[in-house]
């Protein structure tokens, strides 16, 4: 009596058995990249009203310092936006003579939307960039500028974004990757409290030769009172 089956039907059983481990295996493997915040996180650029805000303009070439705008980051878990007067301050329709045509054509038309928001006492709505998930406590900006974390290792050069984007995944392995790299490595992760905002000097200065900090970065670690927490209850509700 022939065969019910042909005989190559005898590796069917390994070639499924290879084809659904690669199967999973390409599963795994597409989720973990494609699903996690180091894809789907980073690069993110929310169009910004009006004109936006351009930070290579004034972190970059006007040198502004972060706290100009953000005057809370060292008192407070909110990194806060500046209010319209603020903004204002810089951009009134007087100041606008500083700038010379086509400049000040350009400066013009940029900058209405923050003059037309200051005359109708409204907010500009700036769209967030950075934000933790719910179940995940505020991000405390004045524990982590106050322990010498730079805005850099957040942010990323924020002086060359003419719009700002995402730059970290800011997931929870990628804080803990640094919460336990200060521990080790507290010269990758710690600069002088006094260049917390000085995001060139870091990337020039300070990162570009970690072993000639590593003596500084350890003096560093010994001023914090506490080092960076990895318990579940630091971070999560």
């Amino acid at each position: 009596m022939a065969g019910l089956f042909p005989k190559w039907f005898n590796a069917f059983p390994t070639v499924s058995a290879l084809a659904a481990v690669g199967g999973l295996t390409t599963v795994v493997a597409g989720f973990t990249y494609f699903a996690t915040p180091k894809f789907w996180r980073v690069g993110y650029m929310p169009k910004q009203p009006g004109g936006g805000f351009n930070h290579q303009i004034h972190a970059g070439k006007l040198g502004m310092d972060c706290r100009y705008c953000h005057t809370k980051i060292e008192e407070s878990a909110e990194a806060n936006i500046p209010n319209v007067a603020t903004c204002y301050g810089c951009h009134a329709e007087g100041r606008l003579a500083l700038f010379t045509a086509p400049e000040g054509v350009l400066h013009r038309e940029k900058t209405e939307f923050i003059r037309t928001a200051f005359a109708q006492d409204k907010s500009i709505e700036w769209r967030r960039v950075h934000k933790t998930p719910d179940y995940v406590r505020n991000f405390p900006h004045h524990v982590h500028v106050n322990a010498g974390v730079s805005c850099y290792s957040c942010h990323g050069q924020i002086t060359t974004m003419e719009t700002v984007y995402q730059a970290e995944p800011q997931s929870m392995g990628w804080c803990l990757d640094c919460h336990r790299g200060v521990k080790t490595e507290p010269e990758k992760y710690l600069v002088p409290k006094d260049k917390v905002t000085q995001l060139q000097w870091v990337q020039t200065e300070w990162l570009a030769d970690s072993e000639k900090h590593k003596a500084e970065g350890r003096k560093l670690l010994e001023t914090l009172k506490e080092a960076p927490p990895e318990n579940c209850g630091a971070c999560h509700y």
